[in-house]
């Protein structure tokens, strides 16, 4: 069994009910909508979001309806903001294949996500899941201000390690938070217990992002494209810390080639073999971990069962992948 597969084990019954459940969810009288909903469901990727919602609910006894409608919320929220992403960022290939823009252009893909997240909306509704809407609407906001500073940041290249944490806080760990605490809250625990479950899942969140940007300088060589942010000018931990840790003449000098030609191969290769030289691997690596394990510590008080155990696992997961 994969490492993945064992992680799934004491939910692999309600992840299949959850697929279903899911592409139910997602359906519409519109042709067009169904045939691109339906290319959206083949390529799904790995489901790290809804695992962490039915793992934190699970571990307080068997799964309940609400916790389904949460983590369907959690998917069609999570799957809107890649397509809108995919616009924003002008990219045309999404996990190796075709992003919905690429294929139906930039006004389609942006309606269809505006479709994706009022589903999400109205199935909370019909259901009357008042707790887990207010939840990831609040994640969701998060998210847009995340973005929004990252590209306010980008034009000025001023990103500080502070502002960084705070961009990363809103953009990814924010719906990670949110499908800790609508598990929690699925299983009708207390004010208290979902703020922990909150705080569990941010911290993994935070992980879980710096270890993208760490596949953006060729960590673990993985074979993926390397420079990418850089070519977008988004300044993340491994180079932010090169930058605190170099002379002023060299800050100026990196942060002049960052903003006039990274579009050129080899200034993104000077700039992440740059970034090597000052430990900035080594230290997101650090980083990561002490996010990782302050996530798994949070656990600590909750009861230990089969998946509780999947849980810590699959904290270790997202930092361990190498995609």
């Amino acid at each position: 069994m994969s490492e993945l597969g064992t992680i799934k084990k004491p939910i692999a019954e309600e992840l299949e009910i959850f697929e279903k459940r899911f592409k139910d969810s997602m359906k519409s009288s519109v042709p067009l909508l169904d045939r691109i909903t339906y290319y959206i469901v083949q390529r799904k990727g790995k489901q790290v979001r809804p695992m962490f919602v039915f793992l934190c609910a699970k571990i307080f006894g068997p799964i309940k309806n609400e916790t389904y409608l949460a983590a369907s919320l959690i998917e069609l929220c999570h799957t809107a903001s890649l397509v809108h992403d995919d616009v924003v960022d002008d990219s045309h290939l999404r996990r190796g294949v075709f992003s919905i823009n690429a294929l139906w252009k930039n006004k389609i893909a942006v309606i269809v996500g505006d479709y994706l997240l009022s589903k999400g909306l109205l199935l909370a509704v019909e259901h009357e899941q008042y707790q887990t809407l207010k939840i990831i609407s609040t994640a969701v906001k998060e998210l847009t201000e995340g973005e929004l500073l990252q590209i306010e940041k980008a034009r000025k290249l001023d990103i500080t390690e502070e502002v960084y944490f705070d961009v990363i806080r809103q953009k990814t760990a924010s719906l990670m938070a949110a499908a800790c605490s609508a598990g929690a809250s699925s299983a009708g625990r207390s004010k208290e217990e979902i703020a922990d479950f909150k705080k569990f899942g941010e911290s993994a969140g935070m992980a879980f992002q710096i270890k993208d940007d760490l596949f953006d300088y060729g960590f673990n060589n993985v074979g993926k494209p390397t420079g990418i942010d850089i070519k977008e000018k988004k300044m993340t931990l491994p180079l932010i810390h090169a930058l605190t840790n170099c002379s002023p003449k060299e800050k100026k000098s990196i942060l002049n080639k960052l903003k006039r030609k990274s579009e050129s191969k080899q200034v993104r290769k000077e700039i992440i073999a740059f970034t090597k030289s000052y430990g900035g691997i080594d230290y997101a690596e650090q980083v990561m971990n002490q996010f990782k394990d302050q996530a798994i510590s949070l656990l600590e008080k909750y009861p230990s069962n089969e998946a509780m155990t999947s849980l810590k696992l699959l904290v270790n997961f997202v930092v361990a992948r190498n995609s």
